[in-house]
């Protein structure tokens, strides 16, 4: 017996096809047009497996069905039907509840899967939470946590619509992951996904970054440049530290967004470019518009779709499988045979507030994977947690150094243990020790440069 579907939709011709439709394949299927004829149809007859609900009814909209619904007390999987200018709308309603939604026109065979997908996850909630989000692409976020879960499922079912989306949250919790996900599972998956961090370059070189320069701009620009915007071109650029920007280059962003056309630093022809354009920012951009530091005509603009990352401490359950999945990643480059955290030290890791959020989480791995003593290692965390490893980085680190400042020393502490390892199984040849690191030779000499040559200087001395 195939699944009962109720269509709830204003549209009596939309409502006939799609009626005919399920019914010539076997579905058992109602049909009703207004938000109030559902409410009233739940109340006094059989639940429906499905319910296929319109985003605007004359009477309400989808937000209020599904508000209603939910106050009810109703278990029934809803699939938000939507044109492409009401996206916004059925985001929020697939926060309130709402399992999937479908932009008009589909094709039959979406319509079916989407009726069959939404049913099999009501009836398997169980084993559906247990399961871990591995997303595709190398670099994909792992979770367990029902809002990131439901984050990427929303993430997910809006990259192919190209609205501009805004992803918040403190730093190191992986907006820009986030980001690499939306690109991934959209048509332009295939092209460019170019980052441009707005906070990591004064205000005009960030400028000719985004937009590109032409030769005889400025002193020095003997050649003409382009900027991410056309190097983007047909893919996605994400504006990382939006907050940062400076309010002429907020009017230029916005004349972007709105007409697709700019001009190059010292150019005159208009270029018309086509990129699909996510901002990221850890700060409260509603706050920085209400003070006058964010325009609240660009902040409009580009919270089409917002998404709010936790951060890790309330997200605790992913704690374990990030471990393992660091753990992977990292275990062959640095040359690790670990394949997983003892017991004790994940109960610390699982404990532990991480104000770093996932960034530190990962440099913390990589010093796990990296010290040869990984019983010592185990007994900073055991003697006094987390902390007293952390007290022992922070000698090396100027006074007052923030959380932040203490996880990249010790992501920089473990690197060089790394490269003195290498070193010394080559025999101090660095060309060698950069092939097994898998990283370029410059790269090395930048390090060894950096750090002094204490490296080298330590793998002689042990030599000798």
């Amino acid at each position: 017996m195939k699944p009962s579907v109720l269509i709830v939709d204003d549209d009596q011709s939309f409502r006939t096809y799609v009626t005919l439709l399920l019914r010539g394949r076997e579905y058992p299927v109602e049909a009703l047009e207004n938000g109030d004829q559902l409410i009233a149809r739940l109340k006094s007859a059989e639940i429906p497996s499905v319910i296929l609900l319109d985003v605007l009814l004359p009477d309400s909209d989808g937000i209020e069905v599904i508000g209603k619904i939910k106050a009810m007390g109703v278990s029934v999987p809803v699939i938000m039907l939507s044109g492409v200018g009401h996206v916004r709308t059925v985001v929020e309603a697939m926060k309130l509840g709402a399992s999937d939604f479908l932009m008009k026109p589909f094709d039959d065979s979406t319509l079916e899967r989407a009726i069959n997908n939404a049913v099999e996850l009501s009836q398997t909630p169980e084993r559906v939470a247990a399961t871990p989000i591995v997303a595709e692409e190398p670099d994909g976020f792992v979770t367990r946590n029902p809002k990131m879960r439901r984050l990427a499922d929303i993430v997910k079912r809006v990259a192919g619509t190209d609205v501009p989306i805004l992803i918040a949250g403190e730093s190191g919790v992986g907006k820009e992951v986030m980001a690499r996900f939306a690109h991934h599972h959209s048509e332009r998956r295939d092209r460019p996904f170019l980052k441009v961090n707005c906070a990591a370059l004064p205000q005009d070189l960030l400028e000719s970054e985004l937009f590109g320069y032409e030769r005889g701009a400025f002193t020095g620009a003997v050649t003409d440049k382009p900027g991410k915007f056309e190097l983007a071109h047909t893919g996605t650029l994400l504006l990382d530290e939006i907050g940062e920007m400076s309010p002429l280059l907020q009017a230029k962003l916005l004349h972007v967004l709105q007409d697709g056309t700019f001009s190059r630093l010292g150019g005159r022809k208009t270029t018309r470019v086509d990129a699909r354009v996510i901002a990221a920012t850890n700060i409260n951009i509603e706050e920085a518009v209400a003070k006058g530091k964010f325009r609240e005509d660009l902040y409009f603009r580009l919270n089409v779709i917002r998404v709010d990352l936790p951060p890790l401490r309330e997200r605790r359950e992913d704690i374990p499988e990030l471990c393992n999945h660091f753990i992977e990643k990292y275990r062959e480059q640095y040359k690790s045979q670990s394949r997983e955290l003892p017991a004790e030290l994940m109960s610390r890791f699982v404990q532990y507030q991480w104000p770093g959020n996932i960034r530190e989480l990962e440099n913390f791995i990589k010093r796990f994977l990296v010290l040869p003593n990984h019983e010592s290692f185990l007994t900073d965390f055991n003697v006094s947690g987390i902390a007293a490893v952390e007290e022992k980085v922070v000698v090396a680190t100027p006074p007052g150094a923030s959380l932040l400042a203490v996880s990249a020393a010790a992501a920089d502490r473990a690197e060089r243990e790394l490269v003195r390892r290498v070193l010394g199984e080559t025999r101090g040849n660095r060309k060698q020790a950069a092939l097994k690191m898998n990283i370029c030779y410059k790269a090395l000499l930048n390090k060894l440069k950096r750090w002094g040559g204490t490296e080298e200087t330590a793998f002689k001395s042990e030599a000798a």
